[in-house]
């Protein structure tokens, strides 16, 4: 029997306008009457959902969770209370940053605990993340010091090819050790770097072993490569019908529907319900 779902947001259980289906919430709401926790586990901020999780009636719900950052922060919902803080060094942050910071094709990202920081702003960039209703503020120089007394959770660039944000992971690998990275790439338009050992895949046994739940009674949907660790750490990896074929072959169940058609209301009916 299966105790808890863990969900990518964006292009998984969300419409490729970023909005939430009333069959993926109804499922959902569904599912947790039943006594299992469903648990939004994406590359976003937490703050950047709590509309969703309104629509969910998972917000602010004591004994509920979320996970953010790549496993980033792992938070109860009620009062957004951190469980778990799995922060970059600062040296290695700092580094990736100017990495990126130097590179005119790049937005480059920085995500604190609580708010997002761009830049070098992309229009096409800024459009999505606002389509999301995500909230940023534009960094008006690269002195990266000033998050010197912050937790920063991880540094990602938008770049419009993948070889362009291929060449950016090999210029990070230049100037960072590789072994104190986590790299992944996501929407299409990422490449995400975590410290090393965090991801979505270990945040999610994280908190499966906080509320007692085994691996192998958790399901994971996701349909990106940043995805693919959580599909590998539990008992049920789930792809969506739109996934990446590399998702797809780390599946145990592909789905008939896509994002844009309920594809997480067809897993909680044929797996909780």
């Amino acid at each position: 029997m299966y105790k808890m779902i863990v969900c990518d947001l964006d292009e998984t259980l969300m419409n490729d306008d970023g909005s939430l289906s009333d069959k993926n919430a109804e499922a959902i709401h569904a599912a947790t009457e039943k006594g299992v926790y469903f648990v939004v586990n994406s590359g976003r901020s937490y703050t950047s959902f709590q509309n969703d999780l309104e629509k969910m009636n998972l917000r602010n719900k004591p004994n509920q969770y979320s996970i953010s950052y790549n496993g980033g922060l792992i938070l109860e919902n009620k009062d957004n209370r951190p469980i778990a803080v799995n922060a970059m060094p600062f040296d290695v942050a700092k580094a990736v940053f100017n990495v990126g910071a130097k590179n005119k094709n790049a937005s480059t990202h920085v995500y604190t605990q609580d708010k997002l920081y761009i830049y070098n702003p992309m229009k096409a960039d800024t459009d999505y993340l606002t389509n999301r209703g995500v909230d940023f503020s534009i960094l008006e120089d690269d002195d990266f010091d000033k998050f010197k007394d912050q937790n920063v959770m991880k540094v990602i660039m938008a770049m419009s090819t993948i070889e362009e944000r291929k060449a950016m992971k090999v210029a990070v690998e230049s100037q960072v050790d590789p072994s104190k990275l986590t790299v992944s790439f996501s929407s299409g338009r990422y490449v995400e770097f975590n410290p090393a050992g965090v991801d979505k895949g270990t945040a999610a046994v994280q908190l499966g072993e906080i509320l007692d739940i085994k691996p192998e009674e958790i399901i994971a949907a996701g349909d990106n490569s940043n995805d693919l660790p959580m599909l590998k750490a539990v008992g049920l990896p789930v792809s969506v019908a739109n996934g990446l074929d590399v998702v797809k072959e780390n599946a145990k169940y592909i789905t008939e529907a896509d994002n844009n058609h309920d594809a997480l209301a067809e897993v909680i009916n044929k797996f909780i319900l």
